[in-house]
C-alpha cells in the first residue's frame, strides 16, 4: 500500500508548492503595482482593476490545484487499479 503514502506526499507537494507560487506571484505583482502607481498616479485606476483580475487568476490556479490534490487524497483512482492486480 505504498500508493497511499505516495498520494499523500504528492498532495502535500501540490498544495505546498502551489501556495508558495501563489504567494510569490501576488507579492511580486503587488510590488510592481505600487511601483507603477508611484511612477504614473493617473493610471492607478486602470492598474488596480488589472491587478485584482490577475490576483483572482493566480488564486484560482492555486485553488484548482488544491481541489485536485484533495480529490486524489479522498477518492483515490489509483487504489482501484491496485485492487484488480493479481496476487
Amino acid at each position: 500500500m505504498e500508493v497511499i503514502s505516495f498520494v499523500a506526499l504528492a498532495s502535500g507537494l501540490i498544495i505546498g508548492l502551489g501556495a508558495i507560487g501563489a504567494c510569490l506571484g501576488i507579492g511580486i505583482m503587488g510590488a510592481k503595482y505600487l511601483e507603477s502607481a508611484a511612477r504614473q498616479p493617473e493610471l492607478m485606476g486602470e492598474l488596480q482593476t488589472k491587478m485584482f483580475l490577475l490576483a483572482g487568476l493566480i488564486d484560482a490556479a492555486f485553488i484548482i490545484g488544491t481541489g485536485i490534490a484533495l480529490w486524489f487524497a479522498t477518492a483515490n483512482p489509483f487504489l482501484a487499479q491496485i485492487a484488480n492486480l493479481p496476487k
